[in-house]
This record gives structure tokens, C-alpha cells and sequence, in this order.
């Protein structure tokens, strides 16, 4: 058996009452920190609560090398600690149907996500989000890819959310937007969050050039390009919950 665990936003005490029973009672644990990271927690943390040592996957363990924990999992049961709720990322669903294929029972033990909890912080609505990209570290020239998902999603009136790069290092608010404006995005409005999940989470609305100087944090860091116009309940819980300029008003439709 290979079960998915999603540990939450934040730290170790975000995972579910089942998801800490099952990762108790499994025969290996595992604990990924490639798709996304718990900044508000540690390994030893994680190990502590569990009590027991925890085994940490690295990129090639998930996907060029995933045969070998497949293989393990048809004589044992082996649980995969995932940071957010398991199958958001391709990573996760791709190496669950290759063991599914080649005989390996799997389960998914859901934990809080982070594309739920930018709806709750922002007041955004859920069924206003088109298709979400990731601001990668530009190597040479930056992707046009994030750029053009915003403009396909404003086609269609409806925000996009933005996934900021982890490697080598979480990326800040800060750098995404000088990426973008260099990718040719024009500016906008858009909200930055910090901390999702923490005590104390940043939610700030203004145009992306004000959120570049805006001070987040620490991260993690995520961003939402808002959409074309907004639903007036929209609007008045950017005001209310994230700051938002008076001159947003205009989008209101």
C-alpha cells in the first residue's frame, strides 16, 4: 500500500487526525519537500510528533527513480508526508497511477491546500480562477508561460494564481514581479500572500509595481493577477481583508 498524506499549510500541527494515525501505524514514512515546504516546522519536529524517524525523498526518488519506492510498497506499507494537500501536483498523481499500474494499492489522506486557502484570505471567489502557472527562475530569457496563462485567464474574465519558484531557494514576491514585467506582463492589480497557514499571514492588493516594494516576509510567498473585474463582494473583502487601493472599485462589475 502507498498512501498519500497531506500535512497542511504550516508546520506539523496542520495534519489531519486520520492522516497522523496513518502515518503512525505505517511501516515506512516518507517526507517530500521538493513540490512545496512547511517553513513553520522542521524535520525533527515532523519526527518528534510521529515518533519515529522519517525517511526524506529527494526530486529523482518521486519520478526517474519512483520504481524503487513502488516496489516497496507492494511488500510493505509506505506513507508519502506531502506539504499541502497530495495530487495538486503532477508529481504526486503520476507516480500514484504508475503504482496503481503496476498492482500498488494507493490511498489519499487530504490536508488544507493552497489553492482553498488563497480564496479564504483574499475573499477571491473560488469559481472565478482559470487555468494557475508557475514564476520560474529565469535562466537566460524569462518564460513567457506564467504571462500568457494571465492573458488566456483574462480572456475569460477569471483570475490566475501564481506559484512561485522553491529551488534553489523560495522565491519572494519581490523577484516574481520583476519577472513578469521583464516577460512582459503590463501592470495590474494582483494580491500577494506570505505564511498562508501561519498566526500571522500577509495579504496585501495593489498594482504589481506597489507590490514589489510591499514587505511580505518570510515565505512562502504566492500571487493571484486578479481578473479583468470583480464581483463587489469581491471588492469589499480586498478592502477589508488585504488593503486594497480605493481605485480597485473600477473593476467592480
Amino acid at each position: 500500500m502507498l498512501t498519500f498524506i497531506g500535512m497542511g499549510l504550516w508546520d506539523e500541527k496542520d495534519i489531519s487526525l486520520k492522516g497522523l494515525e496513518e502515518a503512525k501505524k505505517a511501516d515506512v514514512v516518507c517526507v517530500e519537500f521538493y513540490t512545496s515546504r512547511l517553513m513553520g516546522t522542521s524535520l525533527e519536529r515532523i519526527e518528534e510528533l510521529l515518533g519515529r524517524k522519517i525517511r526524506v525523498l529527494e526530486r529523482s526518488d518521486l519520478e526517474e527513480n519512483s520504481g524503487a519506492l513502488i516496489e516497496e510498497a507492494k511488500t510493505k506499507n509506505v506513507a508519502i508526508l506531502v506539504p499541502g494537500d497530495p495530487m495538486v501536483a503532477t508529481t504526486h498523481s503520476a507516480l500514484r497511477l504508475e503504482a496503481e499500474q503496476k498492482g500498488v494499492k494507493t490511498r489519499i489522506i487530504h490536508g488544507a491546500s493552497i489553492s482553498s486557502a488563497v480564496c479564504g484570505l483574499t475573499g477571491l471567489h473560488n469559481y472565478r480562477f482559470g487555468k494557475s502557472a508557475t514564476v520560474s527562475y529565469p535562466y537566460g530569457k524569462p518564460s513567457a508561460t506564467p504571462v500568457n496563462v494571465v492573458h488566456a485567464n483574462w480572456s475569460v474574465d477569471a483570475h490566475t494564481l501564481l506559484y512561485l519558484d522553491l529551488h534553489p531557494e523560495p522565491m519572494l514576491i519581490s523577484q516574481a514581479v520583476e519577472i513578469l514585467r521583464s516577460a512582459g506582463l503590463e501592470d495590474c492589480f494582483a494580491v500577494g500572500i506570505a505564511r498562508a497557514g501561519s498566526d500571522e499571514p500577509v495579504v496585501k492588493c495593489d498594482t504589481l509595481e506597489k507590490l514589489k516594494n510591499h514587505e511580505f516576509g518570510e515565505g512562502l510567498h504566492i500571487m493571484v493577477i486578479l481578473a479583468e473585474t470583480l464581483h463587489f463582494m469581491e471588492y469589499e473583502c480586498l478592502r477589508a481583508f488585504a488593503s486594497a487601493p480605493p481605485e480597485l472599485e473600477r473593476l467592480v462589475k
